[in-house]
């Protein structure tokens, strides 16, 4: 009997237990169910699994009853509650620094000694982390903390701190009359010396305002204007004095424009489809050599000549060559196609370039030789020029919006634009520097140009196609190519006048009147500073 009612309590608690969920399907059994196993080992029964050669988690036996319950008074209950009582005995043993210990680590009291040193220690490192973290952080807070932008919150805000320097003013003391006297006279000495003073306006053109802004080693060169033939391939030479053709000859295939060298000491016909530059001497006026360039369609050189920019409007690139071993020093990568005519700030310290069929203006840092901004127009931006006090670029438009973009290049923002007609095309700054030609290649007009208000105030009716433009060196004669009509038209600056219409090969493009005033030249077909 005594091994039947043993297996028959072992088979209720089993049985109780399955029906009420206590024991785990797989894995370890959770700490509060543990005294069913200890009630096992105290009565000497193997666990169910080894005794009945089931899988763990199988049901054994009969389907359990509902209100299965441990028998009463044959063991279950007594040995349940002396193992209980038992435990308390042993917590009771423990000292109470280890018991706190390990209610304040939030494990399981069942866990060994080396468990719950690991677990005590594991929730002071991660205390020290959080620590060394926050301090760590607010570290960087203190170091990186730079004041308030007061410009920047302004524009965000719409209301900003008082600047440093109006503070400033208004606490200073009031200048005494003898020392305003004091600054008059200086003043006035210094406008006397003929040096310019700060509240002088700057004008980038001031080298190129007189024919006698001439260089002096230029003096004795013949007056002539070089027509490159784009479709020809050949170079007229016409004197202006007489209007006539002294002298043609063949250059290398696609001739775009005739660029004077930085120190204007000769001339280069870029041929972009040979690959090459016609050099000609401007003493005889006649091809002295050729120098090997990849597809150059246009050519420039900074302000202060150390560098020449060939522009590869074909691979959409600005080639930086040392201007003395002719070496590549950098290369710009235009992501806008048709680059092609730029000009430079006041300062020479970037470029603005237009790309004809990108509809893009780009900002090309020329120290780093880096694409530093852009700002988008539309259209078919072509030619740049900068305006004589240096504060915005014209660029023209010979797209559909048929005028003048006015382009702001700290902000590099559109700040105004003129309307002068289909297809504007080259621009040229008047010799007294307040007028701006435009050349209206598809109206086959002229527009004159305000520059002090930037509105047009003449326009000359050239016909045919007018293109690119010079200005003789005293600028009372403006050259135009005639892109579309094998001719070149000299117009009087004073009314527009034509005085002459010079034939010559076909698709004449970028001109240069050769010498003209000015310290030197920043190349394209003749831009002077």
């Amino acid at each position: 009997m005594g091994s039947w009612h043993s297996v028959r309590e072992v088979y209720s608690a089993a049985t109780n237990a399955i029906v009420r969920g206590k024991v785990p399907r797989f894995g370890r059994s959770p700490p509060r169910f543990r005294w069913e196993k200890a009630l096992q080992e105290r009565a000497g029964i193997l666990p169910l699994e080894e005794r009945t050669g089931c899988e763990p988690g199988e049901r054994v036996g009969p389907e359990p009853v509902a209100e299965a319950k441990l028998i009463p008074g044959e063991g279950g209950d007594s040995l349940m509650q002396e193992f209980e009582k038992e435990q308390h005995r042993e917590e009771q043993k423990r000292p109470r620094r280890e018991v706190r210990a390990e209610k304040s680590s939030g494990f399981p009291r069942r866990l060994g000694d080396e468990n719950r040193k690991a677990a005590v220690g594991n929730r002071r490192r991660r205390r020290l982390v959080v620590i060394f973290l926050l301090v760590t952080l607010a570290a960087l807070l203190f170091l990186t903390y730079s004041p308030p932008d007061n410009e920047l919150l302004t524009r965000l805000t719409g209301v900003g701190a008082q600047p440093v320097e109006e503070e400033q003013q208004a606490a200073a003391p009031e200048t005494p009359a003898v020392e305003e006297e004091q600054l008059a006279e200086e003043d006035q000495e210094e406008a006397a010396s003929g040096q310019p003073t700060e509240a002088e306006p700057v004008n980038v053109y001031a080298a190129t305002m007189s024919e006698d802004d001439t260089k002096a080693s230029l003096a004795d060169l013949p007056e002539r204007v070089y027509v490159p033939n784009t479709i020809d391939g050949t170079v007229d030479v016409i004197d202006p004095e007489t209007f006539q053709v002294v002298d043609s000859f063949a250059v290398g295939e696609i001739p775009y424009h005739i660029t004077p060298s930085w120190d204007m000491s000769g001339l280069y016909v870029n041929n972009e489809q040979s690959s090459t530059f016609t050099v000609i001497d401007p003493e005889t006026g006649r091809p002295s050599g050729t120098v090997s360039a990849s597809f150059p369609y246009n050519f420039y050189y900074t302000p202060d000549g150390e560098k020449a920019i060939i522009v590869v409007e074909r691979l959409q690139t600005l080639e930086f060559r040392d201007t003395e071993t002719w070496e590549l020093i950098g290369s710009v990568y235009v992501p806008w196609s048709g680059v092609d005519h730029l000009d430079f700030s006041a300062d020479g310290s970037y470029l603005l370039a237009g790309t004809e069929y990108g509809g893009v203006l780009a900002k090309i840092d020329t120290e780093t030789m880096e694409l530093v901004d852009f700002v988008e127009v539309g259209g078919l931006p072509i030619d740049v020029r900068l305006s004589p006090d240096g504060e915005v670029f014209y660029v023209a438009n010979q797209g559909a919006a048929a005028g003048v973009h006015v382009i702001d290049p700290e902000t590099m923002e559109e700040v105004g634009f003129i309307p002068t007609g289909e297809g504007a095309h080259g621009l040229q700054i008047s010799r007294d520097t307040s007028l701006m030609y435009v050349a209206n290649r598809d109206a086959g007009t002229v527009s004159v140009v305000d520059l002090s208000t930037n509105e047009i105030v003449d326009t000359w009716v050239t016909g045919g196609s007018p293109d690119m433009f010079q200005l003789s060196p005293d600028g009372k004669q403006l050259w135009v190519s005639g892109r579309y009509d094998e001719a070149v038209y000299v117009l009087d600056t004073t009314d527009g006048e034509l005085l002459a219409t010079i034939y010559t090969g076909a698709g004449p493009h970028g001109i240069s009147y050769f010498p003209n005033p000015g310290r030197f030249s920043l190349g394209h077909n003749g831009v002077y500073r």
